[in-house]
């Protein structure tokens, strides 16, 4: 299921999901205002936190956000830097829905879930735009470096706003506009840096990653509606949606006569494909839990925060484990797009951030009389 990110191709949470998960825990406008977390059990893979306190069940969270897609960033990486797998970005996303197909039916049994709710041509919409997203992510690696795919990840906002106003004509604020600009900047100043120093640096890969944030954006408004007109659980979406794609890749790799050669070079390199790729997608299926538990019981304003840090680390460890060109361009005009990043979250969090700031404004100016009467 989506995730807040979609920093990688795993499922996600959108942005549309965060803001509507909070709405449903305490009806504010607002997405990073927590929803009522004392009634919120906390339910992860299985196991039950409920008798560990609040502080406790909040480490595990975030521990297992960091850990399963830190593991999941530096294993997709790893898989695109061997030789001569480049081409075979699809392959290995047939792959990787064929293991989210798999775990969705082992949770669906674990869970007592047999049941569909959401009608088979919303899930073939939905498949074919999950399909679209992550297929292209993937190939997209073939032709970027992985800092520069995160970026762009990052900047989802961009082509969500933009259809906003094309497609819906909604009006945005002023300070939503103002993060849009920024992450603009940052990301064509962080292009222009790559391409001045990336051997690997490629417009396809451009092209690529764009149209897989389109089609990124575009799932989160099919997901919510379907979700909230029909009341589907989170394992049910995953199951169709990822089951539904695997026959779509399978059949357009079938057609197009791409399954023989990335079948041929993987059965040559079996661990290192089909051994890696399991496991790729197992870490990502478990991150989806945590971030799951994160929003519903910590809020999704805690969770983006969570998420967006781990994206920066991840970024960090990309240039620390795989030998690239590194520019200080890179530093801030990541920075640039982490400002924008934060103005995004602001304008979702306004009241509660301003009553945050309001807090701590007053108990600085208490205490400095205090401070100057011992001065």
């Amino acid at each position: 299921i989506p995730l807040v990110e979609k920093d990688d191709s795993s499922p996600k949470l959108t942005s549309v999901q965060v803001e509507d998960s909070d709405r449903r825990g305490n009806n504010s406008g607002h997405y990073g205002a927590a929803p009522n977390i004392s009634k919120q059990q906390l339910v992860i893979i299985g196991v039950s936190l409920d008798h560990l306190s609040r502080s406790t069940q909040l480490f595990i969270c975030c521990t297992g956000v960091f850990a399963f897609y830190l593991v999941y960033g530096y294993l997709q990486e790893l898989i695109f830097s061997f030789e001569g797998i480049q081409p075979f970005g699809w392959y290995l996303t047939l792959i990787q829905f064929a293991c989210y197909g798999i775990f969705g039916i082992i949770e669906s049994n674990w869970r007592r879930e047999f049941n569909r709710r959401i009608p088979l041509q919303t899930y073939a919409l939905l498949a074919f735009l999950t399909v679209s997203t992550m297929g292209l992510s993937n190939t997209s690696l073939g032709y970027l470096n992985y800092p520069m795919q995160v970026i762009f990840k990052c900047c989802k906002l961009i082509p969500v706003m933009i259809g906003g106003v094309l497609i819906q004509g909604k009006r945005y604020s002023i300070v939503d506009v103002a993060a849009c600009v920024l992450m603009s900047i940052g990301l064509i100043l962080f292009t222009l840096a790559d391409s001045e120093i990336s051997p690997k640096f490629d417009q396809t890969g451009i092209i690529l990653i764009t149209l897989a944030l389109c089609a990124d954006a575009m799932i989160g408004n099919v997901q919510e509606k379907a979700m909230k007109t029909y009341s589907s659980t989170n394992t049910e979406v995953i199951l169709f949606s990822y089951g539904i794609g695997f026959f779509y890749i399978l059949a357009g790799l079938g057609i197009s006569g791409g399954l023989r050669e990335p079948f041929e070079y993987c059965a040559q390199h079996p661990s290192s494909t089909y051994g890696l790729a399991v496991i790729f997608s197992l870490t990502g299926y478990l991150g989806i839990a945590f971030v799951l538990s994160l929003v519903k019981c910590f809020g999704a304003l805690l969770a983006v925060t969570v998420t967006t840090c781990r994206k920066a680390i991840t970024i960090v460890l990309s240039f620390m484990f795989f030998t690239k060109p590194f520019t200080f361009r890179y530093v801030w005009s990541g920075a640039i797009v982490l400002l924008g990043i934060a103005l995004n979250v602001y304008s979702k969090n306004k009241d509660k951030t301003d009553a945050m700031c309001w807090r701590f404004w007053m108990r600085m100016s208490r205490r400095k009389p205090a401070l100057s009467q011992e001065i």
